[in-house]
């Protein structure tokens, strides 16, 4: 296991994303397809490409990409959530390599990639360290494409009420309150590269009770950071309050983004 403690990230507050690999294979595993499809519809992470995905996680990018034939390598800095990630890709039949490693360590031949996928995690990075790093690792051209999902608490009452609950039990948990933006790009990236796209989008992403719990156990602001007696007390209260306000299948509002920048010529 690993604490990270990030004074920009839940107050600096200790998370370790090993703590809750299991539910974070099971549950966030939920981009839809339209998520996937605004991807390939950009000539990204298809076959022919060699492609980079840090922050890989469970592997939920690389595994569900697989099928356009790209060459898939994931890194993260959880050995759990890797060791997570080769499981299901073994299970599935899938050749993706994965490496434990934190971004900022990473050590690949100059032009190793086609493409750098980062989902979901891009904020966490040292970015003065990482975006040469990344340029370099990237082949004349190449693509660094930023992804987010989130869902909408102000707009959506499940998800809001849920979010009171984690607020309750890590008050500075900084996942709260999302609404819809553009990924926003340290101004270090203009030095290394050109954006090129952006887009947000609403979609609706279905869950059930357990599912939607699941989801919610395996966010940083619980399944990461808090101790076993409150898991305990998280889980009751989080299945009671969805007993109370949710049916049992749902939506709930979401929002997507995405961000391409394109290496610039030496």
């Amino acid at each position: 296991m690993m604490d990270i403690k990030d004074r920009r990230i839940d107050g600096g507050k200790a998370f370790d994303w090993g703590r809750t690999s299991d539910a974070y294979a099971r549950y966030r595993d939920i981009y839809p397809d339209l998520f996937y499809q605004k991807i390939i519809d950009r000539g990204l992470c298809i076959e022919g490409q060699k492609v980079l995905d840090l922050g890989t996680g469970t592997g939920v990018l690389p595994r569900n990409l697989y099928r356009y034939g790209a060459e898939w390598t994931g890194t993260d800095i959880s050995k759990e959530q890797i060791a997570e990630a080769k499981w299901l890709s073994v299970e599935d039949g899938m050749a993706i390599d994965y490496l434990v490693s934190a971004t900022e360590d990473l050590r690949f031949p100059s032009a190793s990639f086609d493409v750098i996928t980062a989902c979901q995690c891009f904020w966490y990075f040292d970015h003065e360290t990482v975006v040469p790093k990344l340029a370099d690792f990237l082949k004349p051209g190449g693509t660094l494409l930023l992804l987010y999902m989130a869902w909408l608490p102000k707009e959506d009452v499940i998800a809001g009420a849920s979010e009171d609950l984690v607020l309750q039990y890590s008050p500075d948990w900084s996942g709260a309150g999302e609404t819809k933006h553009p990924i926003e790009i340290p101004p270090i990236a203009d030095r290394y590269f050109e954006r090129t796209d952006h887009e947000e989008y609403e979609l609706r992403v279905p869950f059930t009770r357990e599912s939607w719990h699941g989801r919610m156990t395996a966010c940083r602001g619980v399944g990461a950071s808090l101790s076993e007696e409150e898991l305990t007390r998280w889980d009751r209260e989080h299945r009671m309050l969805l007993e109370e306000i949710a049916p049992e299948r749902f939506d709930v509002l979401h929002y997507a983004a995405l961000a391409v920048l394109r290496k610039r010529p030496a």
